[in-house]
């Protein structure tokens, strides 16, 4: 993402950069609505991708920032599973509404439905079609059209870099020969003192880590459109003179194993999954590299503070309004909680994430620790090394605090 790397770099533009941001499940519909909410899944009910229904839309950041006067719209991805067999309808608190409908894994980039204010708006494969690229249109019109004498809320939620990746016909092969360095878990060769879902994953071979690399390339491709439309974006908040009063967040709901610890595809408890770019842009803050860890769980709480509106009870995240305005980190944690309900290949699990340690409890009984100081590619479980015992029992009593409900 060329224009978007440019504007984070830029030592003049206020954006403070998390290179230690987790999400706390690594999976699609739970993750975005802890990011709409504030709350861990076992708080929203969200807890895979099935439980999109059971969000309670009156109590998201939209609801919260329309209660507060803001001109609110959503364009792309809502929560999987939309519109839940409902019909086309608009969730409480957005204003201007383009959800893309659930369609099947053929509809990520192409041959797919939008429901625009209510109406469902069939698109076909052409190239006008690209989904990415109607996104954005739909983004920037919503900054254009927004009432001059309101603040506004845009969530911009693209389905790039989802697989089956396809990339927009312009950016077709722009990195085909791209190098790209395999991560030292890439086909893990020794996976004895992993969980048994692990070692019961096959080991890959040279073709298969080409495979992967492969894959990550065309990944990439398809955010270059991605980025096109941060370009279109920020044009238009530009465009409407507010880029000085606009705050800015790029974030993912979830990361993706390339064949890193020979998994393919989210959920599993490791950094290729759990970790996430996190940048925020807060004109006034300005530029640096911020090291505490944080978690998608503060943002719907950051957000709220930074723009005065008052969000429902309940809330598990804390706000990063004081380390972004003042570099204030009272309040942090320094430990990120993770949960994952699993499924038919990783069984359910729940983890910390700190500083120096991984540690992961899974429903199995199994349980993994990584000290990642020495390890940062978490190749070596310490759980059973007595020199570890203290560790381990400070993270299960930690852990265990965070209950079950």
């Amino acid at each position: 993402m060329p224009f978007l790397q440019a504007r984070i770099l830029d030592p003049a533009d206020d954006w403070v950069v998390f290179p230690n941001a987790f999400v706390n499940t690594p999976l699609c519909c739970p993750s975005r609505a802890t990011l709409l909410t504030g709350r861990y899944p076992h708080h929203t009910g969200v807890v895979d991708n099935e439980d999109g229904a059971a969000l309670d839309e009156g109590s998201t950041i939209a609801a919260w920032l329309d209660a507060a006067g803001y001109h609110t719209g959503l364009v792309g991805k809502y929560l999987n599973g939309y519109p839940f067999g409902r019909g086309p309808f608009i969730p409480q608190g957005w204003d201007r509404w383009w959800g893309k409908q659930q369609g099947p894994a053929t509809s990520v980039y192409r041959d797919y439905t939008l429901i625009v204010q209510g109406v469902p708006e069939d698109h076909g494969a052409s190239e006008a079609d690209y989904l990415t690229d109607v996104l954005a249109d739909a983004a920037a019109g919503f900054i254009r059209e927004a009432p001059p004498d309101e603040p506004f809320f845009l969530w911009f939620a693209p389905t790039a870099p989802h697989p089956e990746w396809v990339s927009a016909a312009r950016h077709e092969g722009t990195f085909e020969d791209l190098p790209v360095p395999a991560r030292p878990s890439l086909g893990e060769p020794d996976v004895s003192d992993k969980p048994a879902w692990v070692r019961a994953l096959p080991p890959m071979g040279a073709e298969e880590r080409e495979e992967m690399r492969e894959a990550r390339r065309d990944a990439y491709e398809t955010l270059l459109a991605v980025d096109d439309a941060v370009r279109e974006i920020l044009g238009a908040v530009r465009d409407r003179g507010e880029s000085q009063e606009t705050v800015v967040v790029i974030v993912s709901d979830n990361g993706f194993a390339f064949g890193e610890h020979r998994w393919v595809r989210k959920g599993c408890p490791y950094d290729e999954c759990v970790r996430v770019p996190l940048f925020i842009r807060v004109p006034g803050a300005g530029h640096r590299t911020e090291p505490s860890l944080v978690s998608a769980v503060d943002l719907a709480p950051t957000i709220a503070e930074l723009t005065g509106a008052t969000p429902g009870g309940g809330l598990d995240g804390v706000s990063l309004a004081p380390l972004l305005l003042e570099g204030s980190r009272d309040g942090l944690s320094g430990e990120v909680f993770m949960e994952s309900v699993g499924d038919e290949r990783i069984p359910a699990w729940r983890g910390l994430r700190t500083r120096l340690f991984a540690y992961v409890e899974l429903a199995t009984g199994e349980r993994e620790l990584y000290d990642l100081r020495r390890d940062p590619f978490q190749l070596v479980n310490v759980i059973s090394d007595p020199g570890y015992a203290t560790q381990v029992e400070r993270l299960e009593g930690a852990l265990d605090a965070y209950g079950d409900a």
